[in-house]
């Protein structure tokens, strides 16, 4: 009878143990979500993607240099981004990978970039405005912009308008916008954008900030009807990686309380690209312009990011903002 006892005691511990292994094993899936199916090749294109030298940046960069493509990375710690750059060219062997200057905290740097890039490249297939910031202090630019506004949106907005000529001159091409689910608690505040009026609230700013990169997106592709351009905003899934060091320095505690769980509940950056690739390269998402994505599906934004009269509303502003002028 012990012995049945002591027999018994390994197999339900190995049973509880093997069930475990499969529940951990399918909440990591689907936590992975949607994977990019396609094998579409971009050698003799170019791809610049914003803030590519960590997490899905890199990541994305690493996917477009592995199809072939020429590969700009846009970032504003340029050694980090020489390092990063080194990795992609030893993994993927393609050597075609540059590193250019960008920080979207300067509409100087951005006008800067856009004038190099104009001068040296003969195309841009794909542009990925992939880079931003989170919940981060109330910190204003040297433009006067409140950080989060002006890095998430206003940078991007300033530097794709620039780069349109570039886009339509390459058509088919495609803008591809990283914002959040965080929109949908977003609202565009015109009469108090950078918190001058208000107390600074960091996750009212975000949210601010993303569904401005919906609302951008869907006014682009109105605009580009036509030209061969199309655009597209994503959320990537919750994702492990330097852009939530802000989140944890607002709250310490959670911190410790991520530690563990975050490996088993947060995307990892290989995974969190994996719809701005779809985005950037799937075929037949011509038709689906300015539309928003998740897991690698098209799928509803918040009301508020289907309201064109806001969308066009804040282009003319952050138009106004930038001081960009429209050619006619």
């Amino acid at each position: 009878m012990w012995d049945e006892v002591a027999l018994s005691a390994p197999v339900k511990y190995g049973a509880v143990i093997a069930v475990t292994v499969i529940c951990v094993v399918l909440l990591r899936k689907w936590i992975a979500g949607g994977v990019c199916q396609s094998s579409v090749q971009l050698r003799g294109k170019t791809v610049l993607v914003t803030g590519a030298n960590t997490g899905i940046g890199k990541e994305t960069c690493h996917d477009m240099a592995r199809r072939g493509a020429r590969v700009v990375m846009a970032c504003r710690d340029l050694t980090r981004a020489a390092r990063a750059a080194d990795e992609i060219r030893q993994a993927t062997g393609n050597s075609n990978i540059v590193v250019r200057h960008l920080d979207l905290a300067s509409m100087y740097s951005v006008r800067e970039l856009a004038k190099e890039f104009i001068a040296s490249e003969d195309r841009l297939d794909i542009l990925i405005n992939n880079a931003g910031v989170m919940m981060c202090p109330k910190w204003l630019t040297e433009d006067g912009f409140e950080t989060q506004l002006a890095v998430n949106h206003l940078g991007h907005f300033l530097l794709t308008n620039l780069l349109l000529g570039k886009l339509k001159s390459s058509a088919p091409s495609r803008v591809v916008n990283v914002s959040s689910i965080a929109h949908k608690g977003g609202k565009i505040q015109f009469d108090d954008l950078f918190f001058a009026k208000r107390p600074y609230n960091s996750l009212v700013s975000y949210r601010q900030s993303k569904l401005a990169n919906v609302l951008f997106s869907r006014e682009l592709a109105r605009r580009l009807k036509g030209t061969g351009v199309t655009s597209y905003s994503l959320h990537p899934g919750v994702i492990r990686t330097e852009l939530t060091r802000h989140v944890e320095t607002w709250f310490p505690m959670l911190r410790a309380i991520l530690s563990a769980p975050s490996v088993l509940l947060m995307k990892t950056p290989t995974q969190g690209a994996q719809t701005s690739i779809y985005c950037a390269v799937t075929p037949g998402l011509e038709h689906k312009s300015g539309s928003y994505f998740s897991d690698c599906a098209m799928t509803e934004t918040a009301p508020v990011g289907r309201d064109d009269a806001v969308a066009k509303r804040l282009w003319k502003e952050s138009a106004r903002l930038v001081g960009y002028i429209e050619k006619d």
